[in-house]
């Protein structure tokens, strides 16, 4: 859900309603600056009237970028959508690559924030090769991924592989197999 705060759009991340024995209920929040990508807690007591903000998901395409801006193409109209990088967050942009499906958040036509899948399937470009002994079930190591990111992942996994990565967690899931 996104909403409108002092003239800033917010998207509710993170809610939880509370109800303390005395006092009046409230709702503890954790609210994502759809523009900037900043994060912040905000506390909203109960009968408090907020404004809710409708914006349209559209399916777009990363395809390259040029330094400073990310060009993605709008999969139904196919035109170039530039987009700056703080725009996009730097939480994202460590998982983006070339022809990722992604979604735009639009309100009036104008892309306003890029929300990538929350697991995508990178290859390993660099880790350590496991120690011999190593099961399954022992420790970790971190592995760079081929985008620059960099997760923990299982001794057993090795370079060149292919996993799955929750982003939002930035947590190893298991590996893809051709």
């Amino acid at each position: 859900m996104v909403i409108e705060l002092d003239g800033t759009l917010y998207q509710i991340t993170y809610f939880q309603h509370v109800k303390p024995g005395k006092g009046g209920a409230f709702v503890r929040t954790k609210l994502k600056d759809v523009m900037a990508g900043g994060v912040t807690d905000k506390t909203f007591r109960a009968g408090e009237k907020i404004k809710e903000v409708r914006l349209e998901r559209r399916p777009i395409q990363y395809s390259y970028t040029d330094g400073e801006l990310y060009y993605f193409m709008n999969m139904e109209t196919f035109e170039l959508i530039p987009i700056a990088g703080e725009q996009i967050g730097e939480d994202q942009l460590k998982y983006l690559k070339e022809n990722m499906e992604c979604e735009g958040l639009n309100r009036d036509g104008d892309v306003l924030a890029i929300e990538l899948p929350q697991f995508v399937e990178l290859e390993i470009a660099e880790t350590d090769p496991g120690v011999r002994g190593d099961t399954a079930q022992g420790g970790t190591k971190p592995a760079k991924l081929v985008t620059g990111a960099v997760v923990q992942v299982p001794l057993f996994v090795e370079t060149g592989e292919v996993i799955r990565v929750d982003r939002t967690e930035d947590k190893y899931i298991t590996r893809v197999t051709s």
